[in-house]
């Protein structure tokens, strides 16, 4: 079992990010507004006005921060803020989920509805000033992730149990229609929010079950990490030599019995990839 890394319980612990520079690992709490971390010094933590839910690196100082109606970066060391974008602002029903930083530079990011209302969300990318919505119709959006070298992207809409695949041109833009990578449906389970490795292969957080599980480039399993918090959400690789999974997890309708809503981490045994810098 998983070792605990931070014992704050998050309602929807979300978007674990390990800045390469700052060698930090930051997460949100999607329901509560706030953005974690943990230094030397302790844990520290960050509220915003709106919902907040993934982020990618701009500086050692800056990140890119998606919220339920924009992007904007955030100083961590000023608490300075500024728009970039709007994110579905004129929509009140939905809000951001899922995002993560292409190898290109790009800024993935997915959309939701606060209700999962049905088919309200949809998945973006953001490039180079450009917001472009690349699917519509999306439940819950997740799973967005990057093969090694940015030209294959994966993500889930988390509601059909699928995590698809598709082909990305130099730039990063889809290139190709979708493929199912892979089919939970058959064992009741839900994909959450993954990360490739190294090696290609994806770690996917299962909602409900507790644990990730590790795809190889062909979809085939390979090996299962459990966390104690049911409700897994999204891991991440970080720590030494990329070689610590984090994985963040959710307490929301749950007792608070320690072990829901905390973020966990375990030895991975396999590298992690370091998360590109956004390019604004």
């Amino acid at each position: 079992m998983s070792e605990v890394y931070d014992s704050r319980a998050c309602r929807l612990g979300e978007g674990p990010l390990w800045h390469p520079l700052r060698r930090q690992l930051f997460w949100f709490d999607i329901l509560e507004a706030r953005l974690l971390t943990q230094t030397d010094d302790g844990p520290h933590e960050w509220t915003f006005p709106e919902l907040v839910s993934a982020a990618g690196w701009l500086s050692e100082g800056v990140l890119l921060i998606a919220s339920e109606t924009q992007l904007f970066t955030f100083d961590l060391d000023t608490g300075v803020r500024e728009h970039i974008a709007p994110l579905e602002a004129d929509n009140p029903v939905t809000r951001s989920n899922d995002g993560r930083a292409d190898p290109m530079g790009g800024f993935w990011i997915g959309t939701m509805g606060k209700k999962e209302e049905k088919g309200a969300g949809a998945i973006y990318r953001y490039y180079k000033g450009e917001l472009r919505q690349l699917y519509g119709g999306i439940t819950v959006s997740n799973s967005i992730c990057f093969a090694p070298g940015g030209r294959l992207v994966y993500w889930s809409d988390t509601v059909t149990q699928k995590i698809m695949k598709t082909p990305l041109d130099a730039d990063g833009w889809p290139a190709g229609e979708a493929e199912v990578f892979v089919d939970l449906s058959a064992e009741g389970l839900y994909p959450d929010g993954s990360v490739v490795d190294s090696e290609g292969a994806l770690w996917n957080a299962q909602w409900g079950a507790g644990r990730v599980v590790r795809y190889l480039p062909d979809g085939s399993p390979d090996r299962v990490i459990e966390v104690g918090g049911e409700k897994s959400t999204c891991p991440a690789f970080g720590g030494e030599g990329l070689r610590t999974l984090y994985v963040t997890t959710a307490c929301g309708g749950m007792t608070k019995d320690g072990k829901q809503g905390v973020t966990y981490m375990d030895p991975a045994g396999v590298a992690g990839l370091p998360e590109p810098q956004v390019i604004l």
